[in-house]
């Protein structure tokens, strides 16, 4: 790191600063708007890091942090957004647009911000003298053998199915009114309608959250409100602190304080105990023929048109519902979206053979096993044989899971 620190300011509260604009190691650069503070970035001259009010003539500091993100030639120096008073909207949206830091200046030493800035340029430099090793893409692809026995399977039960499927079309109309099919965003590889009979009542989305709560089998723990820690206990490495320091920046919410580091860890925690999968248990929404049709898996029939488009395959990890899959980025969880969704498969025949009773990490272990199967060479057709095979006295069951 260079002796000398370089900072642009820019906004009306420059006197915050004065303390420190005698410090042969800190050079302060002060502009009173966005475009000036535009025109002197592309200028190029030596910069280090930002400094921006969030209220400015004619738009907030957030704008200006957009203009410098988008462009990238300019968009690699630390970024600190100022605030006089703590808002708690400017604080989300910061955080959401990965704004470096923010500090409230009225609660916050002008040295506290400075040594700030000097941690992240310094980190910002150690970031560059490391070398990220080469990444070897693992190949995942749908087999030809496969995708036509996808095909052949699909046109072939649908033809025999056809005049079975209009009965029980007439029967789903009979017994409630809206339309016989069902239709959905689902997540396999890549978004697309999934089909299905409608085996619910008309509105039953509207009482998914509720039921969710009271329900969802995967559930191990109730869901703090949002953007809270599961409690408010101090730090422990705070606590080990002199009053008044805190391990790591603080972070603000309406009625108290948390540092960074014991945020994160919370978050961390909380994370395990809610489920990204949600599975209603002995669902009220369910009609009468909706309960033969899902114990007997008829409802799955239309899903042979997703087979047939090539959205889905006969065998594959269940598609999510837009809902469940924006849970789930961690790459041990992910690698299930790299296998081809499916109307049956390992975690289908393994749930439904043990009457719905499955916890939510032995379900994402099995998605992740049948993933590996399109690793490489791995694919084994006789694979998928015997998971078909296996869900023929698995489709009868009691349970509506």
């Amino acid at each position: 790191m260079k002796s000398t620190l370089t900072l642009l300011y820019i906004g009306n509260s420059s006197a915050y600063f004065d303390e420190l604009k005698e410090n042969n190691n800190v050079t302060f650069i002060v502009l009173e708007d966005s475009l000036k503070a535009i025109n002197y970035i592309k200028s190029k001259k030596p910069l280090d890091a930002i400094i921006c009010d969030y209220i400015l003539p004619g738009n907030n500091g957030l704008y200006l942090f957009d203009w410098i993100r988008d462009n990238s030639e300019y968009g690699e120096k630390p970024f600190v957004l100022l605030s006089k008073e703590f808002n708690n909207k400017v604080f989300k949206r910061s955080f959401k647009k990965r704004v470096c830091d923010y500090f409230v200046i009225n609660s916050t030493p002008a040295h506290d911000i400075v040594e700030r800035i000097k941690f992240l340029c310094e980190n910002k430099e150690a970031a560059k003298s490391v070398k990220l090793p080469d990444l070897v893409e693992e190949e995942y692809k749908m087999p030809l053998s496969k995708r036509l026995f996808d095909i052949l399977v699909a046109s072939t039960a649908l033809l025999f199915a056809s005049p079975f499927l209009l009965v029980i079309l007439l029967a789903i109309r009979l017994e409630s009114k809206g339309k016989v099919y069902y239709i959905s965003k689902r997540v396999g590889r890549k978004t697309f309608d999934f089909y299905k009979l409608r085996s619910m009542r008309t509105g039953a989305d509207e009482l998914l959250k509720k039921l969710a709560k009271e329900r969802n089998q995967y559930n191990t723990n109730s869901k703090p409100k949002e953007d809270e820690p599961l409690n408010k206990e101090p730090c422990p490495r705070c606590a080990k602190l002199p009053e008044g320091e805190s391990c790591s920046p603080l972070m603000y919410f309406d009625t108290y304080s948390i540092c960074d580091y014991w945020y994160n860890h919370q978050k961390a925690e909380e994370s395990k105990n809610n489920s990204a999968f949600v599975k209603i248990v002995d669902d009220p929404r369910i009609t009468k023929v909706g309960k033969f049709i899902r114990n007997t898996s008829i409802d799955e029939l239309p899903q042979l048109i997703n087979v047939l488009k090539g959205d889905m395959s006969i065998v594959g990890n269940r598609p999510l519902p837009v809902y469940e899959a924006e849970l789930i980025t961690a790459d041990d969880i992910s690698k299930r979206f790299l296998a081809p969704p499916g109307i049956t498969g390992l975690w289908q025949v393994e749930l439904r053979g043990r009457g719905g009773n499955m916890s939510e990490e032995e379900r994402m272990r099995l998605d992740n096993e049948y993933a590996d199967q399109f690793k490489g060479d791995n694919y084994s057709f006789w694979y998928d044989m015997k998971l078909i095979l296996r869900t023929i006295p698995a489709l009868f069951q009691k349970d509506t899971v």
